[in-house]
């Protein structure tokens, strides 16, 4: 007999076996279920990522859709104008088409978050503007904005079109030297 072993213990030894028999095929039952359900939720996971693709997709395909709707009745305005203006030979009347649709476009932008880029009398900036000629003056306080070329437009507050400038600066050091 051993140690803390009653006597009815070691006349069971084939019980004990069989118990731990048991257990063992109880765990591995159990870890065959946990195997399985590992299987679906991966092939959950998956599914839910082509799901998830496919919709943005979708999403980026179609996502101007809202625009483009508003932008196609300033092209049913600015057909209506031309129309206009060519049944009445005024120029008065295609000019007043243009401009109510020009407003109605800018309106269309400023919904959108597109907003013009203030420059004249600005300093330049290099990440909002784009210098296309300087001229040098005496006096000039930094490097101001004189002329606008093209506007440009920010989208929620990112730059998505820079100004085209032409701007003024103090004389350089050089060609004072020279003459």
């Amino acid at each position: 007999v051993r140690m803390g072993e009653t006597p009815e213990e070691e006349s069971r030894p084939d019980e004990r076996v069989e118990a731990l028999e048991k257990a063992v095929e109880s765990e591995r039952k159990k870890a065959e279920d946990y195997l399985i359900q590992l299987k679906y939720a991966r092939a959950d996971l998956e599914n839910f990522k082509k799901r998830c693709d496919r919709e943005l997709e979708e999403t980026k395909e179609y996502c101007t859709e809202r625009i483009v709707i508003d932008l196609l009745d300033v092209v049913d305005e600015l057909e209506l104008a031309v129309q206009s203006a060519r049944s009445t030979d005024s120029s008065e009347a295609l000019i007043q088409g243009v401009e109510i649709t020009l407003k109605k476009l800018k309106k269309i932008l400023e919904k959108e978050g597109v907003v013009p880029i203030k420059c004249i009398g600005e300093d330049f900036d290099p990440s909002k503007h784009h210098a296309v000629a300087k001229t040098e003056e005496e006096g000039a306080n930094g490097c101001k904005i004189v002329e606008e070329v093209r506007k440009g437009y920010t989208m929620r507050e990112k730059v998505i079109r820079p100004s085209i400038v032409k701007v003024v600066v103090q004389p350089s050091q050089s060609k004072e030297g020279d003459e």
